[in-house]
């Protein structure tokens, strides 16, 4: 199938992190396959999440195929794009359909992107997650792998002001090895040890991050487990409670 939309938008992101001069620390690419279906499955920090996730197969010259809420879709700007580079909208009130589409796209070879928390987290740790990457994973009987970004939200994140145009932020992307999916008895067993993994990359990935917080005005974007003031995982799910308004940035 032809590709008209993504690489352009490839060359335009590459085109922004060299004008902002965004220091890229990937490790692990090499695990994405360069053949066959596979299933990426991210932490979620920032609105800008699928950008370096989508990075991080690069090197393995694989486009992703991300899992996005369908309302992107239908946005004047974004939704040409996220069509023409074949993303899969997901209605969150009748999912069956965009289920079967990505797994229909494993089948075929496809690499698809998942975000298993389904929504930013608010404590920048790994909130608990939904089991439809490992279903789809296990159906698909693709390889399944953990994707840890840290520093994007230092650019945009929900509930604070978009920074796009900040200039040299450090941000890493780790790719942890493959997890076979026929290795579990069930998608709930899969979920916990991607849950786990994540978890581990994530907070390596915030230890070797080569900077701190300038000071207490700027420690918003670090966990309160590491001595920032983002809120704790208890915090984040009251901010995120139905109903809950949370206070302006």
């Amino acid at each position: 199938m032809s590709e008209l939309v993504y690489p352009p938008v490839i060359a335009l992101a590459k085109t922004m992190f060299r004008v902002l001069d965004l220091r890229l620390t990937v490790k692990g690419s090499h695990h994405v396959p360069r053949t066959g279906g596979a299933v990426l499955a991210s932490n979620h920090v920032s609105y800008l999440d699928f950008i370096f996730c989508g990075y991080g197969a690069h090197e393995s010259r694989r486009l992703v195929r991300f899992m996005a809420k369908d309302s992107v879709f239908r946005h004047k700007v974004s939704g040409p794009l996220m069509r023409g580079m074949k993303h899969i909208p997901v209605n969150r009130a009748a999912g069956a359909g965009s289920y079967a589409t990505a797994v229909s796209a494993l089948r075929r070879g496809e690499v698809v992107g998942v975000f298993p928390e389904a929504t930013i987290s608010r404590s920048f740790t790994v909130k608990e997650l939904k089991n439809g990457a490992a279903r789809m994973a296990q159906e698909a009987g693709v390889p399944l792998l953990p994707v840890a970004l840290w520093g994007t939200q230092r650019l945009w994140t929900k509930g604070r002001p978009r920074t796009l145009t900040r200039r040299h932020t450090p941000i890493t992307i780790l790719i942890g090895e493959p997890m076979d999916p026929a290795a579990y008895a069930d998608a709930n067993g899969l979920t916990a040890e991607l849950r786990s993994r994540l978890a581990a990359l994530v907070d390596r990935a915030q230890r070797e991050y080569p900077e701190q917080p300038a000071g207490p005005e700027d420690a918003w974007w670090q966990p309160a487990h590491l001595g920032g003031t983002a809120p704790t995982p208890e915090e984040a799910a009251e901010l995120d409670r139905p109903g809950r308004r949370a206070p302006a940035a």
